[in-house]
């Protein structure tokens, strides 16, 4: 029988002191909000950076691979399709998906209004996941198979139909299926007319008010390209912790003459700022351990004020220091495992809520999301418990050491 645990359990409920019972109550209180504030600041940081990440990705996949000239004038030098072979033929696991994409700069000119845009084209290869769980009115369209059409692009191409964001449609007063007129600014300029076949939404305005989404073919065409000819390849992972490793095995693949650049390297001062929020949460985390840490020395120390008497009986009975120091840490843990219990029921329980519901809304022009994002990732959540525990359990080794100051004889005459 484990003697120190056995007396701890005979004395955790008896508490009935009336300079005891308070502090206990506040130190169940400080772990159970110490630890829900920091279970839900993870839960929030991490669902903000994966909403965050997640549709950027849906813009521009992980992973690009283009021309070494590919820059911000969107003129891109034409790669081969042959290079999607061998980027599908690569062996290294954690690679999804790999799609052809086209690039080109255009304005839409409405009656009263003009906008510069993005053009980005698809092909037949093209996931379509992000777009439809992002449009808000009409569908997306289908891309005739390159490989199954022998015909030139103007002849392969039955419907101009495009997807445009709602920040565009809002702006030009643009509705679904109405048609729009872009121009090129080349050499000679190009006109093209397309019909809008749907409307989606990111809530992402940088590139809301860019992208517009169209067949590959249209941009083949504007820039003399054979059907064989796209601006780059993007790739697409299972899991984003691996982008840096297939990145380096991607780059060392492409050959000299292709480029590779991930989603971080595109687009810098969006993911900087997704890392600096890394600091917000741990400033919270220790902050909250501190004030749990406090609470709990102070509570230990009025149990063992409250039971001096005990004390000095077990020192007379010849228990060892050590052995009465390991009752009051039992009974400290019994503490923190209880406000543990609340501090998760109180986290799942917003954490739920809000998943489900949304009830915190936010401006989304701001912080690009309408609501708070949460990822309820029980393993994050074990880890805390598990950390708030050992961390606050050793914090409390030095206070307890007050117990070998203790002399028998006066603890036992002690009130």
């Amino acid at each position: 029988m484990n003697l120190e645990l056995f007396i701890a359990k005979r004395i955790s409920g008896n508490y009935k002191g009336n300079l005891s019972r308070p502090f206990i109550n506040i130190a169940v209180i400080s772990i159970a909000l110490g630890l829900a504030v920091m279970i839900i600041s993870v839960a929030i940081l991490t669902g903000f950076q994966n909403e965050i990440r997640n549709k950027i990705v849906g813009f521009c996949s992980n992973i690009q691979v283009t021309n070494y000239d590919a820059n911000t004038s969107y003129e891109y030098t034409p790669v081969n399709k042959e290079g999607m072979a061998s980027l599908r033929g690569m062996s290294s696991p954690g690679i999804k998906h790999v799609q052809v994409f086209g690039i080109k700069a255009g304005i839409i000119k409405t009656n009263d209004q003009i906008q510069g845009v993005i053009l980005k084209g698809v092909g037949s290869d093209f996931d379509w996941s992000f777009f439809r769980s992002k449009l808000v009115e009409g569908r997306t369209f289908t891309v005739t198979n390159h490989e199954q059409s022998n015909t030139n692009n103007e002849q392969r191409i039955t419907k101009n139909e495009i997807l445009i964001s709602r920040y565009i449609a809002n702006k030009l007063k643009l509705k679904l299926n109405d048609n729009l007129i872009m121009y090129f600014i080349q050499d000679p300029p190009r006109v093209r007319k397309f019909k809008i076949c749907g409307i989606y939404e990111t809530g992402l305005e940088d590139f809301d008010k860019l992208y517009v989404i169209s067949d590959i073919a249209h941009i083949q065409k504007l820039n003399n390209w054979t059907p064989e000819q796209v601006s780059g390849f993007e790739i697409l992972l299972n899991n984003y912790k691996d982008l840096d490793r297939i990145y380096n095995y991607v780059y060392r693949n492409i050959g000299y003459s292709l480029n590779a650049q991930t989603v971080k390297q595109l687009y810098p001062e969006i993911f900087d700022w997704l890392e600096l929020m890394d600091m917000n949460v741990v400033i919270i985390m220790v902050v909250m351990f501190l004030v749990s840490g406090i609470t709990m020395i102070s509570t230990l120390l009025v149990l063992i004020l409250e039971k001096t008497n005990m004390i000095g009986i077990l020192k007379a009975l010849g228990i060892r220091n050590i052995s009465i120091r390991q009752i009051f840490l039992y009974n400290a843990a019994y503490i923190i495992i209880k406000g543990l219990i609340w501090g998760n029921l109180l986290a799942l329980s917003f954490c739920f809520v809000q998943y489900y519901y949304k009830i915190i809304k936010l401006p989304q022009e701001s912080y690009y999301v309408s609501y708070v994002p949460v990822n309820i990732n029980f393993l994050h959540i074990l880890m805390l418990n598990a950390g708030t525990l050992i961390l606050s359990t050793l914090i409390l080794i030095i206070p307890s050491y007050i117990i070998t100051r203790i002399n028998p004889v006066k603890a036992i005459t002690f009130k």
